[in-house]
């Protein structure tokens, strides 16, 4: 079970030295942990790639195994009460919720469940995506293109809107147009020069960054527009749009995204992030009334 939450922990960090580190162990005990392991399946499960140890095919079935014996072993000694070490489940979220779904999510699981270790990524839509299917996130919520192939649950869809600081609307508005976005691949930002190039409206990049936080500090000092949903938006950043001239937008949908053969912890984090993001979404994006 040793050698088994190794090559787990190495595959979730992406190194295998980082993995001595955080199981107590030296690296060589690893390198052991990992020899044993491959003579016992008879085929190399893991080679060597520039400093680092990337999976074979075979080797990427075995971690998707070893994932889930792990977490039926330290599911079944949590529920007899058995010293083990605490279980670990994975979530991942788009920034735009780590002030409201996110810390609901956690506390609701942690009343619900005890001594499960919970790992909070953010990350870009895609990576999110990513990492679920390889089950290296166990549940997401991550946004997507309308009408884009049929992947996670759709929860809802919210409406794009061109963003900027209050005082703007007073001011005259540069030309070409200042934007602040996020780095690319980003589906917001697809969007907003999608549309301002179809209106064949002059803009320019006055700030890209991969950070939420920032997009909000660059519309506070005003260095330009950018595009987001409405939730949570600041209060002090405003919808601008019509008033400026600016073309419409199209809506992104929001999904829940799960990975397959979930644990039962796991399963239940995934149905609370679900409960949570429904829950402090606005009703009117749902359609016919229904959550």
């Amino acid at each position: 079970m040793d050698a088994l939450r190794t090559v787990v922990v190495g595959s979730d960090l992406g190194s295998f030295a980082r993995a001595a580190v955080q199981l107590g162990r030296s690296q060589s005990a690893v390198s052991m942990h990992l020899k044993k392991l491959e003579q016992q399946a008879g085929t190399v499960l893991f080679v060597r790639k520039g400093r680092g140890l990337v999976p074979t095919e075979a080797g990427e079935a075995f971690i998707a195994y070893a994932r889930r014996i792990v977490a039926l072993n330290d599911e079944a000694a949590l529920s007899v009460g058995a010293a083990a070490s605490a279980s670990s489940v994975r979530l991942g979220l788009p920034q735009d919720f780590f002030e409201d779904v996110m810390p609901a999510t956690l506390a609701r699981f942690g009343q619900d469940v005890e001594n499960v270790h919970v790992d909070v990524q953010a990350g870009e839509n895609h990576r999110l995506a990513e990492e679920v299917r390889a089950g290296r996130i166990d549940a997401a919520i991550a946004f997507f293109r309308p009408g884009s192939s049929a992947e996670g649950e759709t929860l809802c869809e919210l409406p794009m809107r061109w963003l900027a600081q209050r005082d703007l609307l007073d001011r005259h508005i540069a030309d070409p147009l200042p934007l602040i976005m996020f780095n690319h691949p980003c589906l917001f930002r697809q969007a907003m020069l999608t549309a301002l190039d179809h209106s064949q409206t002059r803009w320019r990049a006055a700030l890209t960054t991969p950070s939420l936080p920032a997009v909000w500090s660059g519309l506070r000092i005003g260095l330009g527009i950018a595009v987001r949903t409405d939730h949570g938006r600041p209060e002090d950043i405003t919808c601008v749009g019509p008033e400026l001239g600016l073309p419409a937008l199209p809506n992104i949908e929001l999904r829940l995204l799960r990975a397959p053969n979930l644990s039962r912890f796991a399963e239940r984090l995934a149905e609370t992030l679900r409960e949570e993001t429904l829950k402090h979404l606005d009703p009117i994006h749902f359609p016919h009334g229904k959550r």
